[in-house]
């Protein structure tokens, strides 16, 4: 493999929020993250102000002016609101609807008839695979919850041996798999054939999901062995609803918002025109944001009216798949808002100036490398951009294997360990009710089980091909 020194890696400059030494940043960092842990499990408090005052007292521990510190979190956490925020309401209110009108007891009843409990993990880890082809990991969350939830309690299986293969799933598609918007990226930047990288993502996806997800569910059952949360279950419909929907027509509403993303991202790669009038039509209807609410709104007439609602039903069901998901937001912006604070203290450039002596094998680097802005950060989609920005002169010399490998090998490390300033991490625990030590033991060891495994996998196809 190609071997070349840190130096030789050119980044923009930023302007960070303090000028403080990599000595001060990294205590910082770690004081920050610290002061979070503390709050919530010693002192138990909400973890939305536990991560809004872990992120002052990272600016304040690296010598940031106040207002700039606060000026990075508040955006940060609009910033990311405003990305999965409405995102989440929406998805609640399919959940919703699913749960009110039967559709989702009629998905859960087919897939116990037809799967063993055996085999259950394993259908989850399917079904989580192809839904979160072209979705946010956020978004495929929101759609698979009611599903899993209902699974792990209508089966009486631990949350963890449904829960975890279904978290696996999403998260390799995510991390591994054109059309994400990080591996696009990723692609992009180290000029990398996409079909190529896209055949052999798949390659190292199947193992890969394999061992994180039905294989590590079952110690992680072990591990945690919690039952799916009352608080977030979608309760079974009264034995007086006489009508549901059938599983064909629930099913095509579920994966609505799917195909209409999935089209927008093969249109985007077959048009390849911004100014062309169907990719700009696919460019609005392949939106997360229209595809979840073209879902909804087909969704009450698909669930619905085959349950018999009036219109004062559905008012009363979107108004309920509300309710439970204010304190979801608030945290899972909090997390934003850290992460942006984090990027904002210079915490990129001071990797980058710290690894500037290492010399070492060309996909391990781009993995460290993508390894270190994922722990320092949070996100896995500002691990890969800014990874692949890093290391894409490496690409330079490579085969075109080579070279769709180096994307793979960002994208596998751009999931490593997720904890408390991933907003991942905070969907996760809520969702599923967890403690932040049942998360850390499941979620975050699923997480870095995927990228060594993924990680590894890349090395060892590079020695062959």
């Amino acid at each position: 493999m190609t071997r070349l020194s840190v130096e030789m890696l050119a980044a923009d400059p930023v302007e960070p929020i303090t000028s403080a030494g990599h000595a001060q940043l990294g205590i910082a960092v770690l004081a920050g993250i610290a002061v979070i842990v503390l709050l919530i499990t010693k002192f138990k408090m909400h973890a939305f102000l536990a991560l809004t005052i872990g992120s002052l007292a990272l600016g304040a521990f690296a010598g940031a002016p106040l207002d700039k510190a606060i000026t990075s979190f508040t955006t940060g956490l609009g910033s990311t609101v405003a990305g999965v925020g409405v995102l989440i309401a929406l998805g609640a209110i399919l959940g919703k609807l699913l749960a009110d009108s039967g559709g989702a007891d009629q998905i859960v009843d087919t897939i116990l008839a037809k799967a063993s409990p055996r085999s259950m993990p394993w259908a989850m880890v399917l079904i989580a695979s192809v839904i979160g082809l072209p979705l946010f990991f956020e978004v495929g969350i929101v759609l698979l919850i009611p599903v899993v939830l209902m699974v792990a309690k209508r089966g009486n299986y631990s949350l963890m041996r449904i829960g975890i293969p279904a978290l696996a799933g999403l998260s390799v598609m995510h991390g591994l798999i054109p059309p994400h918007p990080g591996p696009l990226v990723a692609v992009d930047a180290v000029k990398a054939n996409l079909g190529l990288t896209l055949a052999l993502g798949v390659l190292v996806a199947i193992p890969t999901v394999i061992i994180a997800g039905p294989l590590f569910s079952k110690v992680a059952a072990r591990w945690v062995d919690v039952q799916a949360p009352d608080r977030m279950l979608p309760q079974r419909p009264s034995e007086d609803l006489e009508n549901r929907p059938g599983f064909g027509a629930t099913l095509a509403t579920i994966l609505l918002p799917v195909v209409l993303m999935l089209s927008k991202a093969l249109v985007d790669i077959v048009v390849d025109d911004p100014t062309h009038t169907v990719q700009r039509v696919f460019d609005v209807i392949g939106s997360p944001l229209i595809a979840l609410l073209a879902a909804v709104i087909v969704g009450m007439f698909t669930l619905g009216r085959p349950a018999g609602f009036t219109k004062e039903r559905l008012s009363s069901t979107v108004e309920k798949g509300l309710m439970p998901i204010a304190g979801i937001l608030l945290i899972v912006g909090a997390g934003g808002g850290f992460k942006q604070t984090l990027i904002d203290s210079g915490v990129g450039q001071m990797i980058l100036d710290i690894s500037k002596d290492w010399s070492i094998p060309a996909l391990l680097l781009a993995w460290l490398i993508a390894v270190a802005i994922r722990l320092a950060t949070g996100s896995a989609t500002v691990a890969t951009i800014s990874a692949a920005g890093l290391v894409a002169p490496l690409a330079a010399d490579m085969s075109s294997t080579h070279t769709a490998l180096l994307v793979l090998a960002i994208g596998a490390g751009s999931v490593f360990f997720s904890h408390v300033n991933d907003a991942g991490f905070w969907l996760v625990k809520e969702y599923f009710g967890l403690s932040v030590g049942q998360t850390l033991k499941t979620w975050s060891v699923m997480e870095t089980i995927i990228s060594v495994v993924a990680g590894g996998l890349v090395l060892l196809l590079s020695l062959i091909i």
